[in-house]
């Protein structure tokens, strides 16, 4: 399968150089999209956010300096990486560009191949800088014992839980598992997923779990076993943060009752949960109305409680799960994800049957985002 390919915008009011340059973006690998104003390249990014700007200086209306200031005052999209296109070689404008964090510029001069060679080097020499700066970060991770993911599940009686945890190209991610237990009478399942990219997300999930693991031992200190009053109270908390009121997290929060086997569920924004009725042998969706964390000081949160039985199965999934590439782009698909689980549900090696087909060495490549999945079984027990 090829590789996702890099999109590129480009803004020029010069109708020929954008066919000219657009033509050999294509043919060197690029997804380019095309602009001849200022106006129309917002829109276009509100539409799809490129891998890189190439925008020309001097533009009728607002010039490229402008452009370059509106994206840089956009929390959205200021850290593109941004390439100014001139016919000009004035050493002051070159300095202005540069001095605006522009990554580089170009000539239009420049024979069209030699162009791409250098949009090429410059994505490369981005990515080789965002790996150092990754592992720098993972190595101070290591150090200070930061994970958004346990070592191994717990081991409750009369149940089998497992996860799965992938992370895109082994960039840390927004993606975060936990498993709380309260005694030997409850264990509370956390999946979540920052929104953002990369380290940024992954950065925010900590205090994410944070928020959820002190909410979550309050209320129960307290008798409060609700899950959807518990999300509550975690999103009225991240709604007042002055930092995380802007960053936006998806929850799958269940808690699981180790002696009668009842599963409490609450979700903000989450995907819906798939459970397989082992005595009816059907497969079905457990869907949640909440709203994403952090929305709305009411989350508008309710609780589903699903009474599991020997051979019963629940799936947890983050929205990683159900993106794949298709033509280059990313898509996500829900019914293709369920559809595809569903015959491997009701069997005794249930999950790594999932596991061996998700997460196989010659799937990995396929990933386009961070995967994470809670697998939950009830089992015979011998009493």
């Amino acid at each position: 399968m090829p590789q996702i390919q890099k999109k590129i915008l480009l803004v020029d009011d010069d109708r020929l150089i954008l066919m000219l340059f657009n033509r050999a973006l294509i043919d060197g690998g690029f997804q380019c999209s095309t602009a001849q104003s200022v106006e129309e390249a917002m829109i276009l990014l509100g539409n799809d956010t490129p891998d890189l700007i190439l925008s020309d200086y001097q533009m009728p209306g607002q010039d490229g300096f402008e452009f370059r200031t509106r994206v840089l005052n956009d929390k959205r999209y200021k850290n593109i990486p941004f390439v100014f296109l001139t016919s000009y070689t004035d050493r002051d404008l070159i300095q202005r560009g540069l001095d605006m964090q522009a990554v580089d510029y170009i000539d239009k001069e420049t024979p069209v191949p030699l162009v791409v060679s250098k949009l090429n080097n410059i994505l490369q020499a981005i990515r080789k800088e965002h790996e150092k700066s990754i592992y720098e970060i993972r190595v101070a991770a290591e150090a200070l014992n930061l994970s958004s993911v346990p070592a191994n599940p717990p081991v409750i009686e009369g149940f089998s839980l497992n996860f799965l945890y992938k992370s895109f190209e082994d960039y840390p991610g927004g993606d975060f598992i936990d498993f709380i237990c309260i005694d030997n009478d409850f264990t509370f399942a956390v999946l979540g997923d920052v929104m953002g990219k990369k380290w940024g997300a992954w950065f925010f999930s900590f205090n994410f779990l944070s928020y959820i693991r002190s909410a979550i031992r309050l209320c129960v200190f307290d008798g409060d076993l609700s899950t959807a009053s518990i999300l509550q109270k975690i999103n009225r908390v991240i709604f007042m943060d002055p930092v995380l009121g802007d960053v936006l997290s998806t929850l799958s929060l269940l808690m699981i009752e180790h002696k009668t086997g009842k599963v409490h569920y609450s979700g903000a924004g989450d995907l819906p949960l798939v459970y397989y009725n082992a005595h009816e042998k059907t497969c079905r969706r457990i869907c949640s109305s909440g709203l994403l964390l952090g929305v709305m000081q009411d989350g508008l949160y309710n609780e589903e409680i699903i009474n599991l039985a020997e051979g019963d199965q629940m799936i947890i999934v983050s929205d990683g799960m159900i993106d794949f590439e298709l033509n280059g782009e990313k898509k996500s698909d829900y019914d293709l994800f369920f559809n595809f689980v569903m015959p491997m549900l009701g069997e005794t090696n249930s999950f790594d049957l999932i596991k061996n087909v998700t997460f196989s060495a010659d799937k990995r490549k396929h990933l386009v985002d961070d995967c994470s999945l809670i697998f939950i079984e009830k089992i015979k027990t011998d009493k």
